[in-house]
């Protein structure tokens, strides 16, 4: 949310062509600012249908990943199987969270419990609350914490055990599929209204969707590809992908966003 907020705020004299990192969440606030300019690009043909989160070309999707709770099976032997589980009083100050306020996985975390529960998910919150032990103001934090042993769970990817299997040779750091599913995130790029090299944006958003730059996603972004018949690294035998994929509309977020994120944070700071 910060790389869009800056852009907003330099929307009349931008300072960049491209945008990158705008995901399927902020979809609705990135196009209501009126700071990018449609470009559908010739290779979006390469792109299943339902990764292509912007229909009106605003943003050109370059990877997709799953949110998944990570634990450390050297120290948790029965992870939670659903979202119901994580609340267990065994679990008791185990899991390590981001602020949705400030990171992108923890707004899909909040984003995440709404599409389980829909208007119910402040009461899950209450329950999950006890089994928190630290929310983080970003990723690396939280994700730090975890890998030297604060707790036993994080708020990650499903990608997250294959960096530990291709740099560590470990499987020690497992996801969780959750039986209602998990939490999809696509990421895109779009070319600034304003933009100085307007030509060479288009030229880069069809590069985005070659082979060249989609096969250096798994082991740079920890993301997975867009575009069919990339050949992933071995190592992403540890990132499972879910059967059964949540997602909620972009706008229905952009229109209830600061409500959603006021009633959670009455929550977590009682």
């Amino acid at each position: 949310g910060q790389v869009l907020n800056r852009a907003i705020l330099e929307k009349n004299r931008p300072r960049a062509d491209i945008i990158l990192g705008i995901d399927n969440n902020l979809l609705a606030k990135a196009i209501r600012a009126g700071i990018l300019v449609p470009y559908r690009s010739k290779n979006l043909s390469r792109v299943p249908e339902e990764l292509i989160f912007d229909k009106t070309y605003h943003l050109t999707p370059f990877d997709h990943g799953f949110f998944a709770i990570v634990y450390d099976s050297e120290k948790l032997k029965d992870p939670p199987k659903n979202f119901e589980e994580l609340t267990s009083p065994k679990y008791r100050n185990m899991l390590i969270l981001e602020d949705p306020r400030t990171s992108s996985p923890g707004f899909g975390f909040l984003l995440w419990t709404i599409a389980v529960y829909g208007e119910n998910f402040t009461d899950y919150w209450k329950r999950l609350r006890p089994n928190i032990l630290t929310i983080t103001e970003g990723w690396d934090t939280a994700y730090g914490l975890f890998t030297s042993g604060e707790a036993p769970m994080v708020l990650s990817y499903t990608t997250s055990p294959a960096y530990h299997v291709q740099y560590e040779n470990t499987t020690r750091y497992r996801a969780i599929i959750f039986e209602e599913g998990n939490y999809l995130q696509i990421e895109g790029m779009g070319i600034l209204k304003g933009a100085k090299h307007i030509e060479l944006a288009k030229k880069f958003l069809d590069f985005i969707l070659t082979e060249d730059f989609q096969k250096e996603i798994p082991l740079t972004n920890w993301m997975f590809p867009v575009i069919r018949g990339i050949e992933l690294p071995a190592s992403f035998k540890y990132a499972p992908k879910p059967d059964k994929i949540l997602s909620l509309d972009s706008k229905d977020i952009e229109n209830n966003q600061r409500r959603w994120i006021s009633e959670w944070l009455r929550i977590v700071s009682e």
